[in-house]
């Protein structure tokens, strides 16, 4: 049985980071690259990014 490489997580695309703002507050959202989050300062809301796409459902989001 062949063994298989782990791939690495992907990263979500900076222009696509570049046009996301929060669904909530239509504010900048700023990208935590270690906890994988995009980060609505204004929202005081972390969203998630899995496998490099961004989850940007409020129900989603982490209290900070």
């Amino acid at each position: 049985m062949a063994k298989k490489t782990p791939t690495p997580p992907r990263e979500p695309d900076p222009k696509l980071l570049e046009l996301l703002v929060c669904p909530l507050t239509h504010g900048p959202l700023v990208y935590d690259r270690k906890a994988k989050e995009l980060i609505s300062k204004k929202a005081s809301l972390a969203f998630p990014v899995r496998d490099g796409v961004p989850i940007m459902l409020a129900d989603e989001a982490r209290k900070l």
